[in-house]
């Protein structure tokens, strides 16, 4: 029993001292590769003061490669973005810087520039935030308390300015719903107008049929004489045939006064047989 407890001991303490070997092997290769990303930072730097950006540009990225832990390269290539108005390359470079940074100095730089970006994108609010998480950083700089203090009346100014300009799209809706709803009465009023006038017409047309069916006669029928005798009032024909009657009746009495002309009175001395 004991010895396995001395076994068990010795492989524990073996353990212990190959992770803690391993662990010195893991820090010398991170010292290693920082120093390397700083040389290379160095050469970057050097490279950018003579204007050489493609060569910086390279170096800089080949520096954040060989360590996380070198917050100075995304710094720096940050840096030279903003000044060539690379906003949106600059700001990650510097949001990448102050997620490495294990000094608070370093921090406070990389929340201070991200601070800038957002003044440059006029996104004042979240200026603001940017500044006061730099000033927590080093609360003693004095540019970063000014830029917070310009980056909350900007903030103030804006969302003023949004208000107006929601109060005047309001306004306009309304005048635009208002010209609208005139424009629609005015339509109904001019469709009124015209099913009047069309109702009219069509009515003036409707009497104008049935007095022109009152004066065509039926199929098959004469057209009225349009000098129609007035009531008690005899027509041509028949004071034609009043004519006729009264000239018959003349004739007649005139042959009866023929008739006892030719026969005479009777004699009084007739012969006998």
């Amino acid at each position: 029993m004991k010895k396995i407890m001395n076994k068990l001991f010795a492989l524990l303490l073996l353990g212990m001292i190959t992770s803690g070997m391993a662990q010195e092997e893991k820090k010398k290769e991170a010292e290693k590769a920082l120093k390397n990303s700083m040389n290379l930072t160095w050469e970057a730097n050097k490279e950018l003061s003579e204007d050489e950006f493609i060569e910086a540009e390279a170096d800089y990225r080949r520096a954040i490669s060989k360590s996380r832990e070198n917050a100075i390269a995304p710094y720096n290539l940050g840096t030279a973005y903003y000044k060539k108005e690379s906003l949106e390359e600059a700001f990650g470079r510097f949001k990448q810087a102050g997620e490495v940074a294990g000094a608070k100095a370093e921090k406070h730089k990389a929340f201070h520039n991200m601070g800038n970006v957002f003044m440059k994108n006029e996104d004042y609010e979240k200026a603001v935030e940017a500044y006061k998480e730099a000033l927590r950083n080093n609360p003693e700089d004095e540019e970063t308390r000014y830029n917070l203090a310009l980056a909350k009346a900007l903030a103030e100014q804006q969302k003023n300015q949004d208000k107006d300009g929601d109060k005047d799209e309001e306004s306009k809706e309304d005048e635009d719903s208002e010209n609208k709803g005139k424009k629609e009465q005015e339509d109904q009023q001019q469709d009124n107008k015209e099913k009047d006038g069309g109702d009219q017409e069509k009515e003036d047309n409707k009497e104008g049929e049935g007095e022109e069916k009152k004066e065509q006669p039926k199929q098959g029928e004469k057209p009225e004489d349009k000098k129609q005798p007035k009531p008690n009032q005899l027509s041509p024909q028949q004071i034609k045939s009043l004519l006729e009657a009264m000239q018959n009746e003349e004739n007649k009495v005139q042959e009866k006064m023929n008739e006892k002309k030719v026969k005479g009175p009777k004699s009084k001395n007739a012969k006998d047989w």
